[in-house]
């Protein structure tokens, strides 16, 4: 296992270094450098709406991380014709359909506000200067200004309210007359990805897999499906990761009954994610094993090396999710379990072909049964003996091992004495030296960030024990340092965008906004 997770880190470190240059200009005319990372997705599939005409789609988004710019993916992959959708707009939630007024700000593609998607096509928008919150709701309205077909791209059982109006409302707060589910159903409609710029994002990692991955079992409206759970303790521990989620309910690796086979969709939904890194392979095989055709463990295992395959060549680390217990189900069967136990046991072996295992199977089975692994412990079931409950959610979280995505992108070399803008920083051992004076801001092997003048520190930021391996000056504005597990061990709480760092001939570690006011200073 410890080589697999070395070969984890080490894939991560070869694609940071192998970055293409990501400029953008905003309509603000600010550029980045940072790349876009993917902080929500919906896999595609065919929804059962009635098509729309003339009306307006709000949809809830729950981030996983945040930035300073936005981008969505509108897709008409499943659609039989072109779809027009336009006056596009993203906003903060405040609660059910409202957004927080102010906050709202339109997207355009190619300058356009509306565009016309052909069948089987998807669509990309301009950049978004908008303040992506981590871990927050926001709202994305469209207009559909004329009839769609039906059965639209999107995704069922997307476990998140979304509410329709009459005519073009995108730009009301208020929603007024939006209802909620009113196409059928918590489905969401056309909108596959929110991106985000973070110069600090390390990438994102993709939960791929069926019901179990997509959320069935947990609340509806409260983001309690394992992946959102899993970026949760990302955030709590300072590790800017993006996790997508990519289950469809009822997927699995072979048939195109809902959405398409695994096989078939893993190239598009998992190795072209914005900066994907990682990717958490979870239970489409589950699926084969229930759908009254079950597969023998070697069709499901060489399934296993072809995704394993395509990930590696495409320098993207593989977690393997063991199978999950259904003992209880009318399709379970002691040859069936058998199989699922078989796939198990190479999953867990070294022939895989995988980098880690998430043993989702240990974590839920009943250690009171008598086979601990073939049926579901008590609090874990959410009562179908085959989807996990909130509880069980947390719990598949829980068992991730965070060091596997434990990586830093690379900082830019300070451009101007004294000065840290976005993107720029010091590694350990090195030195920002004042424009004036004998004063340098120096990141030591201690892991203390000091401020040292005629060669006596007189500032140091008090953290030591886990040693930062670098300071950056983050797009949000915020000073950090980061251990080399890419967590947060130190930083300035500054968030103002195009914010920079000096140190100043004074001593003093100063942050100051993009027009010169003083936020913060270690001066008190």
């Amino acid at each position: 296992m410890k080589r697999g997770l070395q070969k984890l880190i080490g894939l991560a470190l070869v694609v940071f270094l192998c970055w293409p240059d990501t400029s953008h200009y905003f309509a603000q005319g600010v550029i980045t450098n940072a790349p876009w990372t993917g902080t929500w997705s919906s896999a595609p599939a065919v929804t059962s709406d009635p098509g729309f005409n003339n009306q307006t789609i709000r949809q809830i988004v729950h981030t996983s991380i945040g930035g300073t710019a936005a981008r969505l993916t509108l897709s008409n992959l499943f659609g039989s014709k072109p779809v027009t959708i336009g006056d596009v707009r993203i906003a903060r939630r405040l609660r059910g359909a409202r957004t927080v007024a102010g906050t709202d700000r339109p997207v355009t593609f190619n300058g356009q506000s509306y565009v016309t998607i052909p069948a089987g096509g998807s669509v990309q928008s301009d950049a978004v200067a908008f303040q992506v919150p981590a871990l927050a709701d926001i709202a994305v309205s469209m207009h559909i200004p004329s009839q769609t077909p039906p059965n639209s791209t999107g995704h069922i059982d997307a476990m998140q309210d979304v509410y329709i109006a009459p005519g073009d409302v995108s730009a009301d707060s208020n929603f007024t007359s939006g209802v909620a589910n009113a196409a059928g159903g918590q489905s969401n409609y056309f909108l596959t990805n929110v991106d985000v710029m973070n110069a600090a994002a390390t990438g994102a990692v993709v939960a791929f897999g069926a019901s179990i991955t997509e959320g069935a079992g947990s609340t509806p409206n409260t983001n309690r499906r394992w992946p959102n759970r899993l970026a949760e303790r990302l955030n709590r521990a300072g590790m800017t990761v993006g996790v997508l989620n990519q289950g469809i309910s009822g997927n699995d690796f072979f048939t195109d009954a809902s959405g398409q086979a695994g096989l078939t969709r893993f190239p598009r939904d998992v190795l072209g994610q914005a900066n994907v890194k990682w990717v958490i392979i979870s239970d489409d095989a589950v699926n084969n094993l229930i759908s009254g055709n079950p597969p023998s463990a070697q069709q499901l295992m060489n399934a296993y090396q072809r995704l394993t395959r395509q990930a590696g060549d495409a320098k993207v680390g593989v977690i393997c999710s063991t199978l999950t217990p259904f003992e209880g189900v009318a399709e379970w069967t002691p040859a069936i379990e058998d199989t699922r136990q078989t796939v198990n046991a190479f999953l867990r072996s070294g022939n895989s072909g995988c980098d880690a295992v998430l043993d989702q199977a240990q974590v839920l089975g009943d250690p009171s049964s008598a086979d601990a692994a073939a049926a579901y412990a008590r609090g874990y079931n959410s009562g179908d003996d085959l989807h996990p409950n909130d509880a069980g959610m947390q719990a598949i979280a829980n068992a991730v091992d965070l060091t596997w995505f434990a990586a830093l992108p690379p900082i830019n070399a300070p451009s101007a004495c004294g000065r840290l803008t976005t993107g720029e920083g010091i590694a350990m051992g090195q030195s920002l030296a004042a424009c004036s004076g004998s004063v340098e801001l120096t990141l030591q092997d201690d892991g203390y960030l000091v401020a040292v003048l005629n060669g006596e520190t007189i500032w140091s930021s008090h953290v030591s024990g886990t040693p930062g391996v670098e300071i950056r000056m983050q797009e949000d504005g915020n000073l950090v340092m980061y251990d080399s597990n890419g967590a947060m061990v130190w930083q300035t709480r500054t968030s103002v965008p195009g914010a920079y760092a000096a140190i100043q001939k004074d001593g003093h570690l100063v942050i100051y906004s993009p027009h010169g006011t003083a936020l913060w200073s270690s001066a008190g």
